[in-house]
């Protein structure tokens, strides 16, 4: 088996799980790290794990001639530039959600990767959830017949630092987008029409910045099925991620994973484990799994599991879900796809 020689490109939370994954994955190894802000902190995490580059500036990376892919986990403003840059040097490319807050950036970006031939892999990790997978799998094979309504709920334990607020897109093109994908993901079908109401109830910072922290959105599917996201960024009891999918021969649903399983009954009551509280936690084995697939779709040769077009379709959404919550009506996508501006 080929080695892939991986360089990750931004060395946050998520660009060292996803190194820490890669070390312990037969075929790949990591040739180099970047991060605009190594330093020695970086330098020593890196030597433990044997990682022999780390380096300031990307085209150290882009430009290596023995790298095959790269990981792009650096901010989201720099995934089209970084994007770009990889197609034109012939590497396959993972990219961290989303590829960017604008339609035609992302078109260009996915047009690129189409023109140089190379691979492209978004990272919505909750597809390779145990749970979720599941439920798509006795979807897709029938088993409760037509699928007739899509309810998900995704709740944050507590909201993000404001700070984080200025530069995350929103609740619908931060958060909600994974529950986006996800809905396509369960239905097999195309989003055509969105409708989002939203509040502030949470913390009252995050609307003096502009953003919501409470939504409720609902989806048309192109298969005539309908859909409903609730979202929220504070869950006092811990990561709220729950699914159903209700169809004309049955119904399958998927709970919240628990640290365990063992529920307490007595005279005042029947108490539980709360959820696992952080998404690190809830979601640690569908980090590692999308990772792994990536690296074994560029082993065989076949088609990565999450596309460019899952990414921009995710995105429209989001922007049709901004769109209807300051305009108070139904938006299509078709309104985001023959011209009309995409910037809300």
């Amino acid at each position: 088996m080929k080695t892939i020689n991986i360089g990750i490109i931004g060395a946050g939370r998520i660009g060292k799980i996803h190194a820490d994954h890669l070390l312990r994955m037969p075929g790949a190894k990591i040739a180099a790290i970047g991060d605009l802000f190594a330093g020695d902190e970086l330098r020593s995490w890196a030597a433990e794990r044997g990682i022999p580059v780390v380096t300031t500036n990307s085209n150290d990376i882009m430009e290596h001639p023995d790298i095959d892919a790269v990981l792009i986990c650096s901010s989201t403003d720099t995934h089209v530039p970084l994007i770009k840059q990889a197609a034109a040097n012939g590497k396959h490319i993972f990219c961290e959600k989303p590829v960017s807050m604008s339609v035609d950036q992302t078109r260009e970006a996915l047009a690129a990767v189409e023109a140089a031939g190379v691979s492209l892999q978004i990272g919505f990790n909750r597809r390779f959830d145990h749970n979720f997978s599941r439920v798509r799998e006795i979807v897709s094979a029938g088993r409760i017949g037509d699928t007739h309504l899509i309810k998900i709920t995704s709740r944050d334990p507590s909201p993000p630092h404001p700070d984080y607020i200025k530069v995350s897109g929103g609740l619908f093109m931060d958060m909600a987008i994974h529950d986006f994908d996800i809905a396509r993901y369960l239905s097999g079908s195309e989003v055509v029409e969105v409708y989002a109401q939203g509040a502030v109830l949470v913390d009252p910072a995050i609307g003096e910045l502009g953003d919501i922290d409470t939504a409720l959105t609902t989806l048309r599917f192109e298969n005539g099925a309908l859909g409903v996201i609730d979202n929220s960024r504070k869950a006092v009891y811990g990561y709220d991620q729950r699914i159903e999918v209700f169809g004309s021969g049955g119904c399958v649903s998927a709970d919240n994973d628990y640290p365990s399983t063992a529920v307490v009954s007595g005279p005042d009551g029947v108490t539980r484990d709360k959820p696992l509280y952080f998404f690190l936690e809830r979601y640690k084995e569908a980090y590692m799994n999308e990772t792994r697939q990536f690296i074994d779709s560029l082993h065989n040769g076949t088609a990565v599991p999450v596309s460019g077009h899952d990414a921009l379709q995710a995105e429209l959404i989001a922007l049709a879900a901004k769109r209807s919550l300051q305009q108070g009506r139904p938006v299509k996508l078709a309104e985001l796809t023959t011209g009309i501006s995409s910037a809300g």
